[in-house]
């Protein structure tokens, strides 16, 4: 199973010149699964995971407010096959109180055995590690209350996906791979790219014109991340990449790199050779 993980970078910039590089892109990747970071919804242009689940044939759900409306800055996770809404989690602030950035988790029937996937755009702010550990708690103990099948079975593997606004070596992360002491003791995430990505890995550089001007240094932010244990190999990254890094042009238009961020594409094996957890 193929996953694309990707912040399309809302309305900023030259965005209506952007939007068929973002498809453009995501079509050669040739994804199963599209999880989408900045995803913009309006009365006036409509919803941007809408539109893109149209013109690829693919399923979607995104994010939404209170009032069952598109978040206008949200979240989305698109398919090839059905996808089954499980819960929006909104992610709290440094005093626990609510905040406008959310978490999507959906089930995935995905043969030979379900899954639950889970995409997400923590805060941004550079000094804002102990923000980020909260929000990735709320996530955490969400997917406890899920990931568990009725009948008592093996739990469920997770994927996590998303623009968490921190570096690997970050505590967040750190907390989130296992390297500290984490959100749930008896659940950890592999990073997809440490695993079997090639390189730096970084989705935040200067060297896209997007990003020519940050006062950010280059950094790896956008993860696709497995859940451990879990029966090997299923679910294991085999293969990692970054999409979306070039200048694309459609149909004779002027070449644009796609977003301020670089997607990644991480193929994660689907056998199941051992039913123990591994």
């Amino acid at each position: 199973m193929r996953v694309l993980t990707w912040n399309l970078w809302w309305k900023f910039g030259s965005w209506s010149q952007r939007q068929p590089a973002i498809e453009a892109e995501i079509r050669r990747a040739d994804a199963d699964i599209v999880t989408l970071q900045e995803v913009w919804a309006d009365d006036d242009d409509g919803d941007q995971a809408r539109l893109l689940a149209e013109e690829l044939g693919f399923h979607a759900i995104r994010s939404r407010r209170s009032d069952g409306s598109p978040q206008r800055f949200g979240n989305a996770i698109l398919s090839r096959r059905p996808l089954r809404f499980v819960e929006q989690v909104t992610l709290p602030d440094l005093d626990g109180g609510p905040t406008s950035r959310t978490a999507l988790i959906v089930a995935i029937d995905w043969e030979p055995a379900p899954r639950l996937l889970v995409t997400t755009h923590l805060t941004w702010q550079y000094h804002a590690s102990a923000t980020r550990q909260m929000q990735l708690q709320a996530i955490v103990d969400a997917i406890e209350r899920h990931r568990r099948p009725d009948d008592g079975g093996e739990p469920i593997p997770v994927v996590i996906t998303g623009d968490l606004n921190g570096a690997p070596e970050s505590q967040e992360l750190r907390r989130l791979t296992g390297l500290e002491p984490g959100y749930h003791p008896e659940l950890i995430f592999i990073d997809a790219w440490a695993a079997v990505g090639e390189g730096t890995g970084y989705t935040w550089t200067r060297d896209n014109p997007h990003a020519a001007d940050a006062s950010w240094p280059r950094r790896r932010l956008d993860y696709v991340l497995v859940s451990w244990p879990r029966a090997k190999p299923f679910c294991s990254p085999v293969s990692a990449r970054l999409g979306g890094t070039k200048p694309v042009s459609v149909d004779g238009r002027p070449a644009i790199v796609p977003s301020d961020h670089y997607a990644v594409i991480v193929e994660l094996d689907d056998r199941i050779e051992d039913a123990r957890p591994q």
